[in-house]
């Protein structure tokens, strides 16, 4: 037969399971997660060791180098949604790959520019939306992966960013301090274009629930399922041939009325051919006889099938023609397992998504001041600038800490209904934290600051964006293109928050007000996320009001369901 179509192609083909498999090829997937962990985030994170360099290579303000990263990270997340599109158009593994040659290719072409407007452009847009294309990708296909591990696999994957911060940050400044800071970049771009390789691991995952085929074949006897196994196995003429196209049809559609009376017509149809084997010492009237009866039931099995596939292709058709039109199902069918090219805008009507996103935009505004500022700040209140470079390193290792611990805690079975909850308790806490970073007058005290910062931001980071997959927030089903929207509205809060808090700090003179900034917008996400459960269950008189006036179809209004 005929292709209808053109496949994509996969580098590595889909893995089919009837349930999401909680390992298998899942491993490999978080490995290459791993990688995009590394040499994205943790790139980011890191490139502070070169912003010295920048202000004496080209005479520019602190404030001016400081724009690089806000455009990559503004870049990154706000095209989340083209990275959703993508995905789903092309698959996870041509996109992220092609995310891996942007990275490299920005990275090293960074290190030939001549000017921090170069630099903008190079490292600000290009490897932006080489990021972009690389991280979200990844964490998304690797929660479909897994369910009763998620939380444990994404937390102990996305340790790459913790590692980087420890191990390359002094690394690459040995490096640069010896060969200088553009072909420290330049073999920076290098180590980058192993997410390509991770890239090819991503090999889509297809759930697939068991086939009711066997089922359907257990209330045949053993004479019948002889004689279709012989018309499968293509014996006979013209016959056979229908019959194995119409079988190959029926597997890959439901089975319905239309195919049980199809299956019954060939089966009589065999077995009226078997009955002419069995009467070869018959009379000749009977001979005759029988092959006349055989013809026409061989005549009404064609006609059948024949019949079944015009409707198979009219019901294709009315299904192609409601999809393209954006109807759905009445009453409680699911809708069509085919992906959609775009990413689903539905989620901006439902509450809590949009409480979820609040909380991430506001909770983004807490997370920069820290690594930027701690440094600074720690030198003000008096402490040695070589002593205060290890804030940075007690963060990085508190942060592996607290994304372990997450991934363990809710794993367990009594923190899997309430994993929200546990995030609120991790917001609280670090709001907390970012006020005491404003009390410590010494270094002690500014490194236990530091190894609590670096504890719950490892909890939030590594959970936030995991968690639109729950059932509390988006669930599964809605989570790439769920995604793809999250982060888009927490690209406004990665765009602003650094310049922010230096103009906070330039007008206070006093690096403590920034930190001050971060915990309210911390505070102010923590009172947001308090109230996602609440909106997903509809107890908000805002959202109650709003659903109430939109029926649903074949259900009614959401007040006559409660």
């Amino acid at each position: 037969m005929a292709l209808c179509g053109v496949k994509r192609t996969h580098f590595l083909g889909p893995n089919v399971y009837p349930e999401a498999p909680d390992g298998g090829w899942g491993w490999a997937v978080a490995v290459a997660f791993f990688v995009v962990e590394a040499f994205t985030y943790g790139i980011i994170k890191i490139f502070g060791i070169f912003l010295q360099d920048l202000m004496e290579e080209f005479g520019e303000t602190n404030i001016r180098v400081s724009w690089i990263l806000s455009i990559c990270v503004f870049v990154m997340n706000f095209n989340g949604p083209l990275s959703a599109v993508l995905t789903n158009r092309f698959g996870f593994q041509p996109v992220v790959m092609i995310g891996g040659l942007l990275i490299a290719s920005g990275t090293i072409a960074t290190s030939f520019t001549s000017s921090v407007n170069q630099m903008y452009i190079t490292y600000g847009l290009i490897a932006g939306l080489g990021y972009c294309l690389t991280f979200l990708p990844t964490v998304t296909i690797l929660s479909q992966y897994f369910t009763r591990r998620r939380s444990l696999v994404t937390a102990v994957a996305s340790t790459g960013e913790s590692l980087s911060m420890f191990a390359l940050a002094p690394a690459f400044s040995a490096l640069r301090d010896r060969i200088g800071w553009r072909r420290t970049m330049a073999v920076m771009g290098c180590l980058q274009s192993t997410i390509i390789i991770g890239g090819a691991l991503l090999r889509p995952i297809i759930i697939k629930p068991r086939s009711t085929h066997d089922t359907e074949t257990d209330g045949l006897s053993s004479k019948d399922l002889e004689a279709l196994s012989t018309l499968e196995n293509g014996e006979g003429t013209n016959l056979e041939v229908c019959s194995m196209n119409n079988t190959s049809h029926a597997q890959n559609n439901s089975h319905g009325p239309d195919n049980d009376r199809t299956r019954g017509s060939l089966i009589t149809g065999v077995s009226g051919d078997q009955s002419l084997k069995d009467t070869d010492n018959s009379s000749p009237e009977e001979k005759t006889l029988l092959h006349k009866e055989a013809r026409k039931s061989v005549e009404n099995t064609v006609a059948e099938m024949r019949e079944c596939e015009t409707e198979e292709k009219k019901s294709e058709d009315a299904e192609k023609q409601v999809t393209k039109d954006g109807g759905m199902k009445s009453g409680d069918e699911k809708p069509s397992a085919k992906k959609s090219k775009l990413p689903d805008f539905s989620v901006l009507r439902e509450c809590s998504f949009i409480l979820y996103s609040l909380f991430g935009l506001l909770a983004t505004l807490g997370f920069f001041a820290p690594p930027l500022y701690v440094i600074e700040l720690s030198v003000s209140r008096g402490v040695e600038r070589d002593l205060a470079t290890y804030t940075l390193s007690i963060m990085a290792v508190a942060d592996v800490f607290g994304r372990l611990s997450i991934g363990w805690i809710l794993t367990r079975e009594r923190f899997r209904k309430v994993k929200l909850l546990v995030l609120l308790v991790c917001v609280i806490a670090m709001t907390g934290d970012l006020v005491g970073f404003t009390l410590a007058a010494e270094f002690y005290g500014l490194a236990v600051c530091c190894a609590l910062y670096g504890f719950f931001m490892g909890t939030i980071s590594c959970s936030h964006i995991p968690m639109l997959a729950e059932d509390d927030v988006v669930g599964i089903e809605r989570m790439p293109s769920a995604a793809g929207v999250y982060v888009f509205i927490q690209s406004f809060a990665g765009l602003v928050g650094p310049p922010l808090g230096g103009v906070l700090v330039d007008v206070t003179q006093n690096y403590g007000s920034a930190f001050y900034s971060c915990a309210v917008g911390m505070g102010l996400s923590a009172l947001l996320l308090s109230l996602v459960k609440r909106a997903k269950e509809g107890l908000p008189v805002l959202c109650r009001r709003r659903n109430s006036k939109r029926p649903m179809k074949g259900k009614g209004t959401l007040s006559n369901r409660e």
